[in-house]
C-alpha cells in the first residue's frame, strides 16, 4: 500500500508543496503554507458511485450547443424570511451549497435555527451540529421562542455517519454547523485543517448536487474577516454569505459576495432582540439616526446595495494639525478614495486641507464600496470645515473625477424616489441623473462640475 506523505498546503489558494516557505509561491502570500497529511488515493466505494461528478456533469450530458439547452425556471424554496431571501436571489435552489461565515457570536445559528424552523411545515429537513449539543440547540430554540420542535437535529462530526444519516432522511434542506468540525476518517489529519475542510466540503457539494438538497454549510472566520480554510472553499459552493455586524450595534447585515443564482452584493439587514433576529423592512431608517439639531460635518448620501438604495449618514469631522502629516482617517470607504477627493476638493473647489486632520465615518457600519458617494463625502467636509451646517432635508450623490466633473451613476431615478419617499426635499445630483419628470415634492439641482456643486450651497 502506498504510504500517506507531509506536503505543505497555502490556506489562501491550496497550491501543495513538499517543503515549507515563508511565502506562497502560488498566490504570494506570507505564512500561509499549513502541514497537512497527503493520504494515498483510497479504493472506490460503490456507495458514493452516484456522487462521482455533478449532476448533468459534462462526462455525462456529453457535448451540446448552447442554443440546444433547455433554459428552464428554477423553483425556488422560500426560507420565509424576506432579507434571507432577498440576499439569496429569491430563495433556496434545490441542489445548491450555501457557505455562511461570520464573527463568533454573530448569529449565524439563530438565523438558520428560524429558517428551518419555518421550514419544518412543509419540508424534510436535517439539522447537524457539531459544536454544540442536542440540548443547547433545543435550549436556544426555547429562549428565542422559536417554535423548533419539529426540526431534526443530529449532533455529529463524523462524514461518513453524517452522509448516512442524510440518505436514510433524505431532507430537502440540510445545515451543517460548521463545516470546520467536521472529519473524514480517510484522511489522518485533525478537524478544520485543509485538507479536511477541502475533502469535507468537496463530497457534501457533490452530495447535495446529487440528491438535489439544499445544503447549509456554516464556516468560521480568520481574525482579517476572511472564511477560514482554503480559499477553494468558496470556490467550490454556489452562494458565499458574510454576516456582519459593528461591535456593540443590535443590528446584523447579511452580504452575498457569490451567487450562481441571483445578484451579488444584495443586502440583508437584521435587528437582534430577545426573540431572536428580527426583519428591517426599511433599513434606511435606522441608518439615518440623525440629531435633532442640525450639525456641521453631516451629509446623507443615497448608496444602493445590490437592487436596494438605501440612505446612510456621511460624517466628517475636519480639525487643525499638531503633527507634520495630517491624519485622513476613514471608517465605511476606502482611505485612498478620501486622499483623492480631498485633492480634488483643493484643486477644483479652491479648499486648501493641507494642515487638517480629516476624519469621515458613514454612521451604521454600512460601506460606501460605490462611488455614488463622493459628492456627500466631499459636503460633509466642507461643512464641517466652515462649521456651518447642511439643511436637514438635503440629500446628494455623485461620482467626482480628478478634472473636477460630477459623473452621473447608475439608477439615478430610484435613489431620488427613495429619497423622496423619506421626506427629503432638496436633492444635489448629477446633470445626467435628473429624470426629465422631476420628482414630486422634490426640488433638484442639476450640477456638472465640483465647483456648481460647491455654488450651490
Amino acid at each position: 500500500m502506498a504510504r500517506a506523505k507531509i506536503v505543505y498546503s497555502c490556506s489562501e489558494c491550496g497550491h501543495d508543496q513538499p517543503k515549507w516557505a515563508g511565502r506562497c509561491p502560488g498566490c504570494g502570500a506570507w505564512g500561509t503554507l499549513e502541514e497537512t497529511v497527503r493520504e494515498p488515493a483510497a479504493p472506490a466505494n460503490p456507495r458514493f458511485a452516484g456522487y462521482a461528478g455533478y449532476a448533468g456533469s459534462a462526462g455525462e450530458a456529453g457535448v451540446i450547443a448552447l442554443k440546444d439547452v433547455k433554459a428552464e425556471e428554477v423553483a425556488r424554496l422560500s426560507t420565509t424570511l424576506g432579507e434571507l431571501d432577498r440576499v439569496l436571489g429569491g430563495g433556496l435552489v434545490p441542489g445548491s451549497a450555501i457557505l455562511i461565515g461570520g464573527d463568533p457570536g454573530i448569529g449565524k445559528s439563530t438565523l438558520l435555527l428560524q429558517a428551518m424552523a419555518k421550514l419544518s411545515a412543509g419540508q424534510r429537513l436535517l439539522y447537524v451540529t457539531g459544536e454544540e449539543s442536542v440540548q443547547q440547540i433545543g435550549l436556544r430554540g426555547r429562549r428565542l421562542s422559536v417554535d423548533c420542535g419539529q426540526v431534526p437535529v443530529l449532533a455529529e462530526t463524523s462524514l461518513d455517519r453524517m452522509i448516512s444519516a442524510i440518505e436514510s432522511q433524505r431532507p430537502e434542506v440540510a445545515v451543517i454547523d460548521s463545516i470546520q468540525t467536521v472529519y473524514t476518517e480517510l484522511l489522518n489529519s485533525a478537524p478544520g485543517s485543509v485538507s479536511q475542510v477541502r475533502e469535507c466540503a468537496a463530497r457534501l457539494v457533490r452530495l447535495a448536487k446529487a440528491q438535489q438538497i439544499t445544503v447549509f454549510l456554516v464556516g468560521h472566520v480568520t481574525k482579517e474577516g476572511a472564511i477560514a480554510g482554503p480559499r477553494v472553499l468558496e470556490h467550490m459552493v454556489d452562494t458565499v454569505l458574510y454576516f456582519e455586524g459593528e461591535a456593540g450595534s443590535r443590528f446584523r447585515v447579511i452580504r452575498a459576495v457569490k451567487n450562481r443564482f441571483g445578484a451579488v452584493n444584495e443586502l440583508g439587514v437584521f435587528a437582534m432582540t430577545e426573540g431572536g433576529l428580527k426583519e428591517v423592512k426599511n433599513p434606511s431608517a435606522i441608518f439615518l439616526t440623525r440629531q435633532i439639531a442640525e450639525t456641521p460635518g453631516s451629509a446623507v448620501c443615497v448608496t444602493r446595495e445590490g437592487s436596494r438604495p438605501l440612505l446612510v449618514e456621511v460624517q466628517a469631522l475636519v480639525d487643525d494639525t499638531s503633527l507634520a502629516n495630517p491624519r485622513r482617517v476613514t471608517v465605511g470607504m476606502e482611505h485612498n478614495r478620501l486622499a483623492m477627493l480631498l485633492a480634488v476638493l483643493h484643486r477644483h473647489g479652491g479648499v486648501p486641507l493641507a494642515g487638517q486632520d480629516v476624519f469621515v465615518n458613514v454612521v451604521g457600519g454600512v460601506r460606501l464600496a460605490e462611488t455614488a458617494g463622493d459628492l456627500a463625502v466631499v459636503l460633509a467636509v466642507l461643512s464641517s470645515l466652515r462649521d456651518r451646517p447642511l439643511p436637514r432635508d438635503w440629500v446628494s450623490f455623485g461620482e467626482v473625477g480628478l478634472t473636477g466633473e460630477v459623473r452621473p451613476v447608475p439608477h439615478g431615478e430610484e435613489r431620488l424616489h427613495e429619497a423622496a419617499k423619506h421626506g427629503f426635499k432638496r436633492a444635489i445630483v448629477p446633470h445626467h441623473n435628473a429624470p426629465k419628470g422631476g420628482v414630486e415634492g422634490m426640488e433638484i439641482v442639476r450640477v456638472k462640475t465640483l465647483q456648481e456643486a460647491l455654488s450651490a450651497l
